[in-house]
């Protein structure tokens, strides 16, 4: 499956800034979506407080949604929702790290404001960032929500501040009330066995990561085309596919789908590269009995 971090234009270079609201790239929205559909794959997108509140990412996402397979979840960015109370930085960017009245006020307002777009309430949620934190998920469960995937495996962002997902498995499990889809991440190299723990030991070292990827020791790949060259994902659907996971989680960020928002995706070279990536991704799916899946349906099974 799927997530689509649909979210506002901001330069990636910079410190946040929460006058970055633009959301033009939606105009490009339809494009992308229809390629996805043409390969019969739904799309979950998880959209924040500037798209839940622009009337063009609205009607857009609101004809997308038709389809009766893809949906509207929530991602939260703190810096750009309301009720703004914290300070912009780094470590407030953690929504988990907030205090907890004002995560509660945050996620409630971002809530509502998608219910009254799309006229539904959202099931599933990201944190931008992936900055859960110790009360997300009972904020969530009393929210009403369902699905968590704020979980992104193999990854640790506390020296920023963030939490470690270094132990986080790559399947799908039960917290609390919550089915939690952590973003599949997968280790490929003849150290692969180390894991986390290796690589996070080869980056205490100078270039330590490049040196362990480009020696086929370790690489750390996320499923997505954002940052993640192709030859690297494909060896990484084929370790856990055969390891036996039984749900892959792939993402991007929607601004991706026009030159010029993301440092991914810079013009229409990388742009067609960006559908190229998806394009041999699904054809390796293919072959190896990998089928698309709905939010629904993973529900469904996980029941």
């Amino acid at each position: 499956m799927i997530f689509v971090d649909t979210e506002e234009e901001f330069d990636w270079s910079k410190p946040f800034d929460r006058a970055s609201r633009g959301t033009s790239h939606m105009r490009a929205i339809p494009g992308a979506h229809a390629y996805f559909a043409a390969h019969h794959v739904p799309l979950n997108y998880l959209v924040d407080h500037p798209i839940a509140t622009s009337p063009e990412a609205i009607a857009v996402l609101g004809r997308i949604i038709e389809d009766g397979r893809s949906t509207i979840g929530t991602q939260l960015h703190p810096w750009v929702n309301p009720p703004f109370e914290e300070e912009v930085n780094g470590f407030n960017s953690f929504t988990g790290n907030l205090p907890l009245a004002l995560q509660e006020a945050k996620l409630a307002a971002l809530t509502e404001a998608i219910t009254t777009a799309f006229g539904k309430r959202p099931i599933a949620y990201r944190a931008g960032r992936y900055g859960i934190g110790s009360h997300t998920l009972e904020l969530l469960a009393t929210l009403g929500y369902r699905v968590d995937t704020s979980m992104r495996s193999g990854y640790d962002y506390s020296r920023e501040g963030g939490p470690d997902f270094s132990a986080v498995p790559n399947h799908a499990f039960r917290a609390g009330t919550m089915l939690e889809l952590p973003l599949t991440t997968v280790f490929t190299g003849w150290g692969r066995r180390g894991g986390a723990g290796l690589h996070r030991a080869m980056g205490m070292l100078p270039r330590g990561h490049g040196i362990a990827a480009r020696s086929g020791m370790l690489s750390r790949v996320a499923l997505t085309p954002e940052d993640m060259p192709l030859h690297e994902a494909k060896e990484a659907v084929r370790i856990a596919v055969g390891e036996g996971l039984r749900l892959l989680n792939f993402a991007f960020h929607s601004p991706s789908v026009e030159p010029g928002h993301t440092p991914y995706v810079r013009d229409a070279a990388d742009l067609k590269a960006f559908f190229g990536w998806w394009g041999e991704i699904f054809a390796l799916l293919a072959s190896l009995g990998v089928r698309p899946a709905s939010l629904d349906q993973v529900i469904a099974a996980a029941e």
